[in-house]
């Protein structure tokens, strides 16, 4: 459970509107499958768990002074998470295998670690979750790849990065913007 000096943060890349409204055009009635609302939808950087609330304005001063270039990032391709056995997630691909993505990931990585908040370090897979799954959804999530297997949208420009909070309430997990951080040209 949440701590009163603890809040539970992401840091995520917003999709603009238009690119939003295609993904979440992707929703269609299954049988175990629940979808995620079209305003939640974002590409997760990096989870961070629960953090204690004094971490928090050391953590963001670090964030601030990251320096990347901003960059163009793919929308496309669909698949489920785990790859085997029956589908838990639903997923819109985004950028693997992107330099500057990676780039992007790693250089929060290191200003979090020199702000001394503690991440569980896992193999990193870009991508937007769309929906979630029971455990009897794998026919008709099968189906629903094979239907949308070439789903692409426009490439979203990356030029800044969001930290969110995120309550888990019984209707699933709400998310609210904490801050954005643009992306600071790397000077030449």
């Amino acid at each position: 459970m949440e701590g009163i000096n603890k809040q539970r943060l992401f840091v995520a890349l917003c999709l603009p509107e238009p690119v939003r409204r295609l993904v979440a055009s992707l929703a269609e009635p299954l049988y175990g499958v629940s979808w995620v609302r079209s305003d939640q939808l974002h590409v997760t950087v990096r989870f961070l768990g629960d953090v204690e609330a004094e971490w928090i304005a050391g953590m963001c001063e670090r964030l601030g002074a990251l320096q990347i270039e901003p960059f163009l990032l793919p929308v496309e391709a669909v698949g489920a998470f785990p790859p085997k056995g029956p589908p838990r997630v639903l997923w819109v691909g985004t950028g693997a295998g992107h330099p500057r993505l990676f780039q992007l990931r790693q250089r929060l990585d290191d200003a979090l670690i020199a702000a001394g908040v503690d991440f569980d370090v896992r193999r990193f897979q870009p991508h937007v979750t769309v929906a979630r799954c029971s455990g009897d959804a794998a026919s008709a999530v099968g189906q629903w790849l094979h239907r949308h297997g070439e789903f692409a949208a426009p490439p979203i420009r990356v030029d800044a990065f969001d930290l969110y909070s995120s309550v888990l309430r019984p209707s699933g997990a709400e998310h609210t913007l904490v801050r954005r951080f643009s992306l600071a040209a790397v000077a030449i």
